[in-house]
């Protein structure tokens, strides 16, 4: 058994027994787990053949793990020796990235209010005058990013220029998760009308109203949690969001806290239709995943475009046909399905020997991976092709 494995077995046996009243077994059991990681305070770190689990902070510990490891750090997070690093090829961002000469627009701040919270955000308004509604783009980011990093690192911007288009940049509140993550891995963050999935709505409804956005062509996209974020949204609100991207993300439903998130993570979720029920209706979707990523199982990429095929209704299937492309040089392969048309209205790219990063993203910004297939430019692509 794999030492992550192995971790997230006693974790699981932890949380069974604190459920069932039993806080002195699960702190013994918590208490073994970080021991044989490295996690306690004054402990050692493992060998390196033997190395301690990756954690990827989604969510501050509940109180009964802290207490367990004897201490926290200021945010509420345990010091692990080994903390999970982004499979990434290009640098780290500033904290003031450069502007892009390319999108001389404006890049508007704003926050949004309701019942479930308030959220910041930037917005991206193109420079030349409309002709007419816009297109707007919703840019969910990842964990530790921002929307200046994900403007930057996604370039959506500079195509948001070309194409006259609005886009929404969502910021996650550290009061809500300590390393930036939507907590996609919640429950009460997975359904419509209620928590992160209402804030968003929100705010996107609310840009739609006060700059004549195109309620016919609003999209959503995300990288990681933003991905899996983004899925929930599709799948939510199927009426506001005409088409879905998500790169390196995962399906809707395949977790329900931090535990089942981080075993969703590192294990992958395939199998056909798996979690379907949770969407009411198919919204088109784009995919991207590496095949390399260490940090969201590549499994999970399929996973999501199954999951957005296999909503109801099913009466459009017959119609469907796959075709697969591939570049030896690019190193991807894609999987379109089009309709009787021949219109794509879901495509899974396979980025092959890629991480966890924004394909054909820019240096500019964190977690990119410039070399690949550029991302922004096909989601834009496919965006614009669902509603003419």
């Amino acid at each position: 058994m794999k030492p992550f494995e192995q971790f997230l077995g006693q974790m699981m046996e932890a949380a069974r027994l604190a459920q069932a009243k039993d806080p002195q077994a699960a702190t013994e059991v918590i208490q073994k787990a970080l021991k044989a990681a490295g996690l306690l305070p004054g402990q050692a770190a493992p060998a390196a053949d033997d190395a301690a689990p990756e954690l990827i902070d989604l969510n501050a510990l509940p109180e009964w793990v802290r207490k367990a490891r004897g201490g926290a750090t200021a945010d509420g997070m345990p010091k692990p020796a080994r903390r999970a690093r982004w499979n990434v090829p290009g640098r780290k961002r500033s904290r003031a990235p450069a502007h892009d000469p390319r999108a001389p627009g404006e890049f508007t701040q704003g926050s949004f209010q309701a019942s479930a919270g308030s959220r910041h955000y930037k917005l991206y308004v193109p420079s030349t005058p409309a002709s007419g509604p816009r297109p707007l783009i919703v840019m969910l980011h990842g964990c530790t990013q921002d929307p200046d990093d994900f403007a930057a690192g996604t370039a959506m911007n500079a195509l948001a220029e070309q194409h006259g288009c609005l886009v929404l940049y969502p910021a996650q509140d550290r009061s809500a998760n300590a390393s930036l993550c939507w907590n996609w891995f919640e429950t009460p963050h997975q359904q419509r009308d209620g928590g992160e999935p209402s804030l968003i709505a929100g705010m996107t409804r609310e840009v739609i109203e006060r700059w004549g956005a195109d309620p016919q062509r609003v999209y959503v996209a995300g990288l990681s949690a933003g991905g899996a974020m983004a899925a929930i949204m599709g799948a939510a609100y199927p009426e506001l969001y005409a088409a879905v991207g998500v790169h390196s993300g995962l399906p809707v439903g395949k977790a329900r806290d931090l535990i089942t998130g981080l075993a969703a993570m590192k294990k992958g979720a395939t199998g056909k239709g798996r979690a379907a029920g949770k969407l009411r209706q198919r919204v088109p979707v784009i995919v991207f995943h590496g095949d390399r990523d260490e940090v969201v199982h590549c499994g999970n990429g399929e996973a999501v475009l199954e999951q957005f095929l296999h909503a109801a209704p099913a009466s459009r299937d017959d119609a469907l046909r796959r075709t697969q492309e591939r570049d030896g040089d690019v190193r991807y392969t894609k999987t379109a399905m089009l309709d009787r048309s021949g219109r794509s209205v879901a495509e899974y790219w396979e980025l092959h020997g890629a991480g966890h990063a924004w394909s054909g993203g820019s240096p500019a910004g964190s977690y990119t991976h410039p070399a690949g297939p550029d991302a922004s430019a096909e989601m834009l692509r496919f965006f614009l092709g669902q509603t003419g």
